[in-house]
This record gives structure tokens, C-alpha cells and sequence, in this order.
């Protein structure tokens, strides 16, 4: 049995030192945490959603379920959606598990359907619009660029709470990251993620951690139930979180054993023949993510 959730950041460190990266990526680290009370009752509170999955792209290349990483839909400016209807986001862009979640079922990680159902039901306020934040490697411009625009953007839309679900690991830092942003702009924010050590050591008010592989931040795939429950005990902390750094863990679990928790980045269960793949995968993501940044930023990405 494995019970401890996996160490993300040392797991991905010994990764892609094994795969022949040196100069260890830094993950965003912070003492002091701001922290926004809900002011009001949560039927009178508006209510977002900010996600880190893409918006389907057709003729990019495959993007659904068992895809690979796919550099080709990546985005790197925030973008906006309507929350009045459905959308068709995915996360093949991101470094997820794969081997243990099929990327079949949004709902898993974008909950909007579903916080639509509790608006309709007069449990909350729906804002007009979620909002699409881009996985930066550059804290700097997530902090300088990304999160004051979509702060800007929930103000605009009189937003009272965020609700955040990340994917992969960087993603987690990136959505950890606007979540200070907007509790320090007064709007109060629940993370719903599965990397514990990423968000806690960024420092975030509100994480509510799943101990399932990553891209399952709001429930397990094809289980309204399990996604029901992941949702309400997001709202739950929302309300009774009295200070920051609360973190609540869902009682669910993945599955009866934990051994799905070795297999992630683990070079000790890669072969030689799987770490050449892999480092040559990485490569070819990369390359083509740095002209896709260039191209929709005018800067070139930070390399691993």
C-alpha cells in the first residue's frame, strides 16, 4: 500500500534529471498567503470557474482520449468562455497521467455542467463567463501578465468566488498562483486539484486535494456521484475555510490499491527503450512549444 500522496515535485525533478535535463526546475514558493472571507451567503455569490484544459481544436492533431502531449493546441494567453453553454475542452497538452485515466470524461476536469446545475437549483450564481489560464513555466508571466488579466476579468463580471481545477503539475503552480491573485483582489477561491505538495508549497487559502492521478481535480471519470460530492465539499470549504492554508482531503479513493501512485515519472519503472522515448517526445513538445508561445506572446518560452 502507498497511502502518501505522491511527492510531484521530486518526482518530476529525478524524471527529467534521468532524462538528461539539468538545472532543476523551481516550483513557486511563498511564506505569507492572503485570505478572503466569503462575505455572503453562497446563493447570493457569484460564482466562476477557471480551468487550465484547451479548447478542442480540430485538425491539431489528436486530443482525446490516450492522446499524447500535444504542444500544438497549447495556449499562452487567457482566454474566456460562456458559461451558459457547454464546451468542448480537453487536456492533451499536459503532462497528466495517462497510463491510469482515459481523458474520456470532462467532467472530471472542467465541472461546468455541473455548477451550472447547483446555479439552477439557486444554490449559487453563475458568472457570465470561466476563464482559460494558460500552463506557464514563467511564474514571472503568469504574476505579471496572466493573473492580473483574468482578476481584471472577474471584476468586470462583479465575481464574489473561483473555483480552480488544475491538471498537470505545472498547472497546479499556475492556478495556485491566480488563486492568491484573486484572494488578493478580495474574491475567495477553492483549489481542486491532485498535486498537494505543488499547491501547499506555492501557498494557496482553499485546496481541496483528491488523491487520484492527475486530471481528476473535479471526480473520477464517468461517476456523477463522485463528482457531485468532489463539488460540494469544494463549496463546503469555500464557506467554512476560517484562514488560509486550509487544506481538506476528499475522503474518496481511486481505486482499492494505491499502486497506480509508483508508475507516474518514475524512472525506476521505465526502461531504457521508454526513457529514449520519452526524452525524444519531450524534445519535439518543446520545440513546438516554443514557436507556438513566440507566436501568441512575442516571447520566447522558459525551456525545462
Amino acid at each position: 500500500m502507498h497511502p502518501e500522496p505522491i511527492a510531484y515535485m521530486e518526482r518530476t525533478r529525478a524524471w527529467y534529471l534521468a532524462l538528461g535535463y539539468g538545472n532543476p526546475y523551481r516550483y513557486a514558493h511563498f511564506e505569507e498567503v492572503p485570505f478572503q472571507p466569503l462575505g455572503k451567503p453562497l446563493a447570493e455569490c457569484v460564482v466562476t470557474l477557471v480551468t487550465t484544459a484547451a479548447p478542442y481544436q480540430p485538425g491539431k492533431g489528436p486530443q482525446g482520449p490516450g492522446a499524447p502531449m500535444n504542444a500544438a493546441v497549447k495556449f499562452y494567453v487567457p482566454y474566456t468562455g460562456d458559461t451558459a453553454r457547454d464546451h468542448d475542452l480537453r487536456i492533451a497538452h499536459v503532462a497528466i497521467d495517462r497510463k491510469h485515466t482515459s481523458m474520456e470524461d470532462s467532467n472530471c476536469w472542467f465541472p461546468l455542467p455541473l455548477l451550472r446545475a447547483l446555479a439552477g437549483e439557486g444554490r449559487l450564481r453563475m458568472a457570465p463567463r470561466f476563464h482559460g489560464a494558460p500552463t506557464n513555466r514563467s511564474q514571472r508571466r503568469t504574476l505579471e501578465h496572466d493573473v492580473p488579466l483574468i482578476v481584471q476579468r472577474c471584476r468586470e463580471d462583479g465575481v464574489d468566488a473561483a473555483l480552480l481545477v488544475p491538471n498537470c503539475p505545472v498547472c497546479h503552480q499556475t492556478l495556485a498562483l491566480v488563486a492568491r491573485g484573486l484572494e488578493a483582489a478580495g474574491i475567495a477561491t477553492v483549489v481542486m486539484g491532485c498535486a498537494r505538495d505543488i499547491v501547499e508549497h506555492a501557498g494557496v487559502p482553499r485546496f481541496l486535494f483528491s488523491d487520484f492521478p492527475l486530471g481528476n481535480g473535479a471526480g473520477k471519470p464517468h461517476d456523477p456521484a463522485s463528482q457531485r460530492q468532489t463539488l460540494e465539499l469544494a463549496l463546503e470549504l469555500l464557506q467554512q475555510a476560517t484562514g488560509p492554508r486550509t487544506t481538506l482531503q476528499s475522503p474518496l479513493r481511486w481505486s482499492d490499491s494505491d499502486d497506480w501512485k509508483l508508475d507516474y515519472c518514475n524512472p525506476e519503472r521505465a526502461s531504457a527503450e521508454e526513457m529514449a522515448r520519452a526524452r525524444a517526445e519531450f524534445d519535439a513538445v518543446k520545440a513546438q512549444a516554443l514557436e507556438i508561445r513566440a507566436a501568441q506572446t512575442g516571447e520566447a518560452a522558459q525551456a525545462p
